[in-house]
């Protein structure tokens, strides 16, 4: 019996249709509960549809009770609900409020999943995934609240195994690459992205398919792989995150492209300030 969180669509849909087709009864949780029902529906008949919002504790708790009342327990559960921010911007140009709702859904939604799910996974001596990101070790730079909640991730789903072995139970920390999900074909396609791709090597923004993402995920969890990685050659970068991350910040220091990418998009968002401050002064 599994529970995945985000699972409309995407790497969550992916992850628990082939979970259902290895026999599992999967509850396919989402935000929108039509959204919800319909992935269930074309998953099979052991899925259930529910709808909650990951940031809403008590919705949480109320979810996995359903969940559990339905299928007699839970064993898995995926915390992978996520969201990205609207534009590409600086820490300077980002709203706060979209700042801190990206870091809510991503980070805490998380921490609420995983704190709702506990007492069952612990019981049943199953297996939490939490849903972290090669932006867990990687540059933050112009999606800050993005590689902040998922180091964050990182780190909970490292706390969260150690705990949990003793118990009999254990937790899984998925680092995805770019899989080819809305939410990176939408980031692709913001304002100033063109700039970003062009600093960016062609192999390092190679996408994979969400069930290339969902099947990586179905083999940690038959493993008890403390790590997933999808692409697997992530794996090599955060191992030696201690020689590379340095290297990436000092070119960002240092390119020109760089440099005057950020000048662009500060630029930017200096003449959005400025337009809507006439706005509500007129």
């Amino acid at each position: 019996m599994a529970l995945v969180t985000g699972a409309a669509r995407g790497i969550g849909f992916e992850t628990a249709r082939q979970m259902h087709m290895r026999g599992a009864s999967v509850a396919v949780l989402d935000l929108d509960a039509t959204d919800a029902a319909e992935a269930a529906e074309r998953i099979g008949p052991r899925a259930f549809g529910i709808a909650a919002d990951v940031t809403d504790h008590g919705a949480m708790q109320a979810a996995v009770a359903a969940v559990v009342e339905k299928f007699g327990g839970l064993d898995v559960a995926m915390a992978n609900a996520g969201i990205a921010q609207s534009s590409v911007a600086t820490v300077r140009g980002i709203s706060t409020e979209e700042w801190e709702r990206v870091f809510e859904v991503d980070l805490l939604g998380v921490w609420r999943t995983v704190r709702a799910v506990l007492p069952q996974i612990v019981e049943r001596q199953g297996q939490i995934v939490v849903v972290g990101s090669v932006y867990s070790f990687a540059n933050g730079v112009f999606n800050s609240p993005y590689a902040v909640a998922k180091a964050g991730v990182e780190a909970l789903g490292r706390s969260l195994r150690a705990e949990l072995t003793p118990l009999g139970a254990s937790a899984s920390v998925a680092y995805f690459g770019w899989v080819d999900t809305k939410l990176v074909q939408d980031g692709f396609a913001r304002p100033h992205s063109e700039r970003l791709l062009a600093n960016s090597p062609a192999w390092l923004l190679k996408r994979i398919q969400p069930d290339e993402a969902g099947a990586a995920v179905v083999r940690g969890i038959e493993e008890r792989a403390p790590r997933i990685f999808a692409p697997k050659w992530w794996r090599y970068v955060s191992a030696m995150r201690g020689v590379i991350n340095p290297l990436l910040d000092r070119r960002f220091d240092h390119d020109e492209r760089m440099i005057e990418t950020v000048r662009e998009i500060e630029a930017a968002a200096d003449e959005q300030g400025a337009a809507a401050v006439s706005a509500v002064t007129r």
